[in-house]
C-alpha cells in the first residue's frame, strides 16, 4: 500500500512557473513508477509526465514537453512536476499516482495506476 500527498497547487499568472510535490508513504518509492496527470473541468483526465521506477526514464505528453520536468527526492520518497511557462490551458487539478513494477519502463496509461493522491488545484490566469 502506498499513500500518496500532493501539494504545491496555487494561482499563478500566465508565464510563470509551479513545483508541485507528491510525497509518498508505505512502501519502497523506489520499486513503484510514478506519473502525473491531470483534469480540467468537464474534461478527461490525462496524461502529463511519468518517471520510470529506478528515475532512468521518462517521458512527457506533447503538450507539455520542453515546458515541464519530473525529478525526484528518493531519499524524501518524493517525486515533483516542475511546471514552467504556464498557460491558462495548464488550468486543472493535477494528481500524482504509483503503480509498483518490476519493469523499468515509463507507465502512461492512467488506468495502470494503482494509487491516486487527493488532486492539488492549479489555476493559470491570462
Amino acid at each position: 500500500q502506498v499513500q500518496l500527498v500532493e501539494s504545491g497547487g496555487g494561482l499563478v499568472q500566465a508565464g510563470g512557473s509551479l513545483r508541485l510535490s507528491c510525497a509518498a508513504s508505505g512502501r519502497t518509492f523506489s520499486s513503484y513508477a510514478m506519473g502525473w496527470f491531470r483534469q480540467a473541468p468537464g474534461k478527461e483526465r490525462e496524461f502529463v509526465a511519468a518517471i520510470s521506477r529506478s528515475g532512468g526514464s521518462t517521458y512527457y505528453a506533447d503538450s507539455v514537453q520542453g515546458r515541464f520536468t519530473i525529478p525526484t527526492n528518493n531519499a524524501k520518497n518524493t517525486v515533483y512536476l516542475q511546471m514552467n511557462s504556464l498557460n491558462p490551458e495548464d488550468t486543472a487539478v493535477y494528481y500524482c499516482a504509483a503503480v509498483w513494477t518490476r519493469h523499468t519502463d515509463v507507465v502512461v496509461i492512467t488506468s495502470a495506476y494503482d494509487y491516486w493522491g487527493q488532486g492539488t488545484q492549479v489555476t493559470v490566469s491570462s
